[in-house]
């Protein structure tokens, strides 16, 4: 039996990029997105790879929905939660509702959905969760105040989860990424693209590919003693 690993945000970009990983990893892979894609549609296959449309804003609705998906898939084995909004803007001009909605989606959604995929985890006696931050959770970013709480949080969060669930046999970490080339890092100017390019040693940003070698390795036999981690991946940026 293959196990079960549920990516969050998976409908392009980094998440589409960790389905593929996972795939060639062999794992079963739930796709979850507020819609598809046909890069997404063309990796789904039902058995490999089961797309799962569903809104995590709706967070009233994920303990019901986490268990009608573990009756038809099984317990899960791994939880990515890589679903996030990038909302930018100065603080003092920033709408409430914007605020509100990164705070619940890329903070709020994730515990929750955390909370009761580790019940099948538990049941299951064991499982990885992998928390996807981000630099600007702790480098920070002007204009991205909102945006960098939300990943520092996901950062503590991961590292009290790991001393909650490391004797179940459950390991619980996050990957930092830095700037990728991504649908979120296309509205940075130019200008300010190269002088992020510049603070890598190599002269380039991480890749998508790279973060999900990370989280292969993570869910992994070999990644079994890392546990409540914060693995950064930016070629460097911020050595």
């Amino acid at each position: 039996m293959k196990k079960i690993v549920m990516v969050t945000g998976a409908r392009r970009g980094l998440g589409l990029a960790i389905c593929q990983q996972l795939v060639a990893d062999g794992y079963k892979v739930l796709a979850v997105a507020r819609s598809d894609s046909p890069e997404l549609n063309g990796l789904c296959d039902g058995e490999s790879v089961c797309f799962e449309c569903f809104d995590l804003a709706n967070t009233e609705k994920i303990h019901a929905w986490v268990v009608e998906l573990s009756k038809r898939h099984g317990r899960i084995y791994g939880l990515v939660n890589n679903a996030a909004i990038g909302a930018d803007g100065v603080l003092a001009t920033m709408h409430e509702h914007d605020i509100a909605q990164s705070l619940l989606v890329n903070l709020q959604s994730p515990i929750v959905l955390t909370k009761y995929v580790s019940r099948s985890m538990l049941l299951g006696g064991g499982g990885r969760i992998i928390n996807i931050s981000s630099i600007i959770g702790s480098t920070g970013f002007s204009g991205l105040s909102v945006y960098a709480a939300t990943k520092a949080g996901l950062i503590g969060f991961t590292k009290s989860l790991s001393r909650e669930l490391g004797k179940a046999n459950i390991t619980v970490n996050c990957i930092a990424p830095g700037y990728m080339d991504t649908d979120m890092t296309k509205g940075i100017a130019p200008d300010k693209l190269v002088s992020i390019k510049r603070r890598s040693p190599s002269g380039k940003l991480a890749t998508v590919g790279s973060v999900a070698s990370s989280v292969s390795f993570l869910l992994s036999e070999g990644g079994d003693m890392i546990n409540g981690a914060t693995i950064t991946v930016d070629a460097g940026s911020t050595a």
